[in-house]
């Protein structure tokens, strides 16, 4: 008998007791190499001494202090290590406990700034198919996932989808993969000229797609014409980092590989590496600027915003990213990942596509590889492997609705960068025997 509310009341999950570098034990003693990080997450792993010990020192000196009436030592470090390190004008932090919150604040922000700017009739959103933002309302509106948004259709804002980038399934085959990013880049103008230039408020997109559509990357030079385009119209780039981010495909900072910088940047999962709930929203001094100078207050917020302890543990989670290297490890480990996939499954009958960067890889499922054609929904592939997969001791994030949101399945994997060879080997072993055992 149990009181909790799960997130699905048809799984019975057994109980996790400890975690231990890249796996998880359940109370049975069973042991599970985390092959997604939880939702990639888990960056540093389980167990790490060096953050519970930052924890546990900031639990013996702080445990809270409302931002509504003071800032902390924590909340401020961290705030200066990630600009450091963040890209373009991104000058100000704001923290908050998770991505959807993120996306939210900078949903808001954006609003905010216009408002304050003088220019309150943008309020318009264009985001992109098959993207995931959060769950909250407004996130959820900018999500382009059909599945995900279906039944709370009535509540959601008004925002404009284009076609991602997907060379995969969207490219043809008389352009190369240059001229198809230019191609797929201007349907944001293309959509910003429809809705009016001076209606639009914010672009929003993911670096690398992850939950949707499985490690999705952009064709080269994409990321910079759309950059071009938002500079052309007044219009702000916002890039959703949650789950790429951190490191996780092989720069700090996701965008970095596409070399460009947006106005407002979220990150969260593995910000706090599972240590404790955190997020944050960076903006450019420009942004902030804007309202510092106007109203001064921006007419949002959460509790938990700027927590010491989570701010402790984010400071304790970067700085070991960075301290210790583990950046220049993601690509290396990334590509030994790449390579050890394509080689087991890059024949296989029903393997489309395998891409990615770092360690952040997906895996895409197909009925017939010539055809590119799905399986059928019914069959259920994805989460029949997620299950297949977690009997073996492997933890990954199978998902369907790649294509659309209702059809095509992939595996979406995002291990601990402290992933060793021979752990890179079990992970393929077990993948191999949960793909098996299901198609």
């Amino acid at each position: 008998m149990t009181h909790i509310f799960p997130r699905h009341s048809k799984l019975n999950a057994p109980v996790a007791v400890g975690g231990e570098g890249i796996y998880l034990i359940d109370s049975t003693g069973k042991r599970y190499l985390d092959g997604s990080g939880g939702a990639a997450v888990s960056c540093l792993g389980h167990g790490d001494a060096e953050i519970t010990a930052a924890i546990k020192a900031q639990l013996d000196q702080l445990a809270f202090a409302h931002t509504g009436f003071f800032t902390s030592e924590p909340a401020e470090k961290l705030a200066d290590l990630l600009i450091d390190h963040a890209p373009g004008d991104l000058d100000r932090v704001y923290f908050v406990s998770g991505g959807s919150e993120a996306t939210e604040a900078a949903i808001k922000l954006a609003r905010q700034y216009f408002v304050e700017k003088g220019e309150p009739q943008r309020g318009r959103i264009i985001a992109r198919k098959q993207s995931y933002h959060g769950n909250t309302i407004g996130a959820l509106s900018a999500g382009g996932n059909a599945w995900r948004r279906a039944q709370f259709a009535p509540l959601l804002l008004d925002v404009s989808h284009i076609e991602p980038c997907y060379a995969y399934r969207l490219k043809r085959d008389d352009e190369s993969l240059e001229d198809y990013g230019q191609r797929a880049a201007q349907a944001l103008e293309d959509e910003i000229l429809a809705l009016g230039p001076d209606t639009v408020m914010a672009f929003m997109a993911e670096p690398v797609v992850g939950a949707t559509a499985g490690a999705l990357t952009p064709a080269p030079g994409y990321f910079k014409r759309i950059r071009e385009i938002c500079d052309q119209y007044g219009v702000l780039l916002i890039l959703d980092e949650v789950m790429c981010g951190m490191g996780r495909t092989g720069h700090l900072f996701a965008c970095e590989a596409d070399g460009v910088a947006p106005d407002i940047l979220c990150i969260a999962k593995g910000l706090g590496a599972g240590y404790q709930p955190i997020g944050a929203m960076l903006c450019t001094s420009e942004i902030y600027d804007t309202i510092a100078n106007g109203s001064g207050f921006f007419q949002h917020g959460h509790t938990y915003i700027g927590h010491p302890v989570a701010a402790a543990a984010g400071h304790a989670v970067v700085s070991a990213i960075l301290d210790r290297g583990l950046i220049g490890k993601v690509r290396e480990q990334g590509a030994k990942l790449h390579d050890k996939l394509t080689d087991r499954f890059g024949q296989h009958p029903h393997v489309g596509d395998i891409r990615g960067r770092g360690l952040f890889r997906g895996i895409e499922l197909v009925a017939d590889r010539e055809t590119k054609d799905p399986f059928d929904p019914a069959r259920g592939v994805a989460a029949k492997i997620k299950k297949a997969a977690f009997e073996a001791g492997l933890v990954c994030y199978p998902m369907s609705g790649t294509i659309d949101g209702q059809r095509g399945d992939h595996i979406l994997l995002a291990p601990p960068f402290i992933i060793t060879d021979d752990q890179l080997d079990e992970l393929t072993d077990k993948l191999d025997q949960a793909i098996s055992a299901v198609i």
